[in-house]
């Protein structure tokens, strides 16, 4: 057994600065002395149509400043190759802008070349870029490979808040620095998977992690979730997603004290092997946790900790799935952290959010046992009990009214109170 401190913690606290050893190298390259590390993530999730003859212009905004930027593009679902003809990246004028800082625009390439093919199932990382952005900056990746699948991740966030992405009116136009090929009208769902030209909030093509070969930050912390991470459906004011409300507390700290935050949550995810509640094509939703767990947490450069929030899906159930037992989710949890502290990480876990399940009702059940296993279990490095911070005194088988936005999501002011609630002591190790 691992000797560890553990604490349960919830509600809110004061900013603190622990200490901390230099986590795992991830990406090749850096300054001696310096880790690599994921600045930005956003996890793909499954492959919907083929690329028009179209450029698109992918906004992500990085939690943390860096310079000397790589860009991982992946194919993990298609049945052709992704064929890369040019990509790359450069600073926007604005928040969420598509036109980019003249002179910014830096061509990615790839082991010296500037066109990459990526078979399925394989990912690739660029070469290091010139670019230098600041903490909560927005990097522009464009990237031009008609006819190629598209792996996206889509979600529905805040009409102007980064992720999200412009594809453009036609033809190659990666280099330029202009926003005229990419329109920002019409707006297009995040949740539609639609390749046509326009501005897409929350959807991306390909890349899934922007790191920096020297960044300012001794790590990363990747949050692994579902929708609840994803920041599906938190409308309304302040208008971040708690990983967001989060990394803006981090950036407070000093740069070696403080980590980047990745986000690796999907809508629909599961952390139990099972079919998809949701989605039978299996295209919606991401392969369950721990069949994504190396792709999208345990291989991103400079991870220290991992905060684990899921589970909601599986009790759930849907009509692909029936509702999972406490005995599933557990397991399934047991193996997540099992397998990230062989790689010598730390891992952090929630309690799961109220989902409006009757008292006594057999999915409320299963919600109480596994908290009730969270709360207690020595599994985890720390736990942070997210139910105690949104359940309604009244009836804790909801969400306080206006920090919800339905029965599983928070609003944004539940988002803003989550990820406040978080001690940083805690993430931080």
């Amino acid at each position: 057994m691992r000797i560890r401190t553990r604490r349960v913690v919830a509600g809110l606290v004061a900013l603190g600065v622990v200490a901390g050893s230099a986590g795992q190298a991830g990406a090749s390259g850096g300054a001696p002395g310096r880790v690599a590390a994921a600045i930005w993530e956003a996890s793909l999730e499954g492959v919907h149509g083929v690329s028009p003859d179209v450029t698109v212009r992918q906004i992500a905004r990085v939690s943390v400043g860096g310079a000397g930027i790589r860009v991982r593009f992946g194919n993990p679902f298609g049945n052709a190759p992704v064929v890369i003809k040019e990509a790359w990246a450069g600073r926007t004028v604005a928040p969420g802008a598509a036109r980019l800082v003249l002179g910014s625009n830096r061509q990615l390439t790839f082991r010296g070349r500037k066109s990459v093919a990526i078979a399925p199932g394989q990912s690739v990382v660029s070469d290091s870029a010139a670019v230098t952005v600041r903490a909560q900056e927005d990097v522009a990746v464009s990237v031009y490979a008609p006819g190629s699948p598209v792996n996206d991740h889509t979600f529905p966030p805040f009409a102007y808040d980064p992720p999200a992405s412009y594809i453009g009116t036609g033809g190659n136009t990666a280099s330029s620095t202009s926003d005229a090929g990419f329109p920002g009208y019409p707006v297009i769902p995040g949740n539609s998977s639609s390749t046509a030209a326009g501005y897409h909030p929350g959807q991306t093509w390909w890349m899934d992690l922007v790191s920096a070969d020297v960044p300012a930050a001794k790590g990363t912390l990747v949050t692994l979730g579902d929708s609840i991470t994803d920041g599906y459906n938190a409308y309304g004011p302040p208008g971040q997603r708690w990983t967001d409300v989060l990394a803006d507390r981090l950036d407070e700290l000093p740069a070696p004290a403080r980590v980047a935050v990745a986000n690796a949550g999907i809508s629909g995810n599961t952390v139990s092997v099972q079919p998809n509640p949701y989605d039978p094509t299996g295209q919606c939703c991401g392969p369950p946790a721990p069949q994504r767990l190396e792709r999208d947490v345990l291989s991103v450069p400079g991870v220290r900790t991992v905060l684990l929030l899921e589970g909601t899906n599986d009790i759930g159930g849907g009509d692909n799935a029936p509702p999972a037992s406490a005995a599933q989710v557990i397991d399934a949890m047991k193996g997540i952290a099992q397998r990230v502290h062989a790689r010598h990480l730390r891992i952090v876990a929630s309690t799961i959010l109220p989902m409006c399940n009757p008292a006594g009702s057999a999915k409320e059940e299963t919600r109480l046992a596994v908290n009730a296993w969270i709360r207690g279990t020595d599994v985890f490095d720390e736990t942070l009990d997210f139910d105690a911070v949104l359940r309604d005194p009244a009836d804790p088988t909801v969400m306080i009214a206006d920090l919800r936005n339905d029965c599983y999501h928070p609003n944004a002011a539940g988002d803003q109170l989550l990820g406040r609630s978080i001690p940083l002591p805690a993430i931080l190790g």
